[in-house]
């Protein structure tokens, strides 16, 4: 087998590990993006509820509750970006693979720094994903249809 073709079949075998960690990563996206979904529905019946509401005890209740959601909003949407970041990331190690093989220059340095890169943003995004659970277990709110 020419050089080329060997090269070539080399950086395919050594792009299928990120391709496999893409497909965690979507998984994780949209399990993130279920979570989002819910607290938005969640905000939209505590806003109904609110503007029924005339008891100020309750009123306050209801927008305690609205300022946890938004807080909740919050955490997941950044755990979102973290993990597309990482995925963005993966994608420009696998081109940066191939580039490298292709063009025949040395790209193991920026290759190894995307990766890392690509790490520390999961990372970050499942920190922000387990904040936002605990936010969401820890008031009882949560047990409230």
């Amino acid at each position: 087998m020419p050089d080329h073709l060997t090269d070539l079949s080399h950086a395919i075998q050594l792009a299928v590990a990120p391709v496999f960690l893409l497909t965690a990563l979507a998984t994780l996206i949209n399990a993130m993006s279920g979570r989002l979904a819910r607290v938005v529905d969640r905000r939209r019946v505590v806003r109904r509820r609110l503007q029924e509401q005339t008891a100020p005890d309750q009123k306050d209740s209801l927008e305690r509750e609205l300022s946890l959601l938004a807080r909740r909003g919050t955490q997941i949407y950044q755990a979102i970006f973290c993990q597309v970041l990482s995925a963005l990331l993966v994608c420009l190690v696998v081109a940066g693979a191939f580039i490298g093989t292709l063009v025949r220059i040395d790209l193991t340095g920026t290759i190894a720094t995307l990766f890392i890169l690509a790490m520390l943003a999961m990372i970050s995004g499942l920190g922000l994903f387990l904040r936002e659970v605990y936010i969401a277990v820890r008031r009882p709110t949560h047990w409230e249809p």
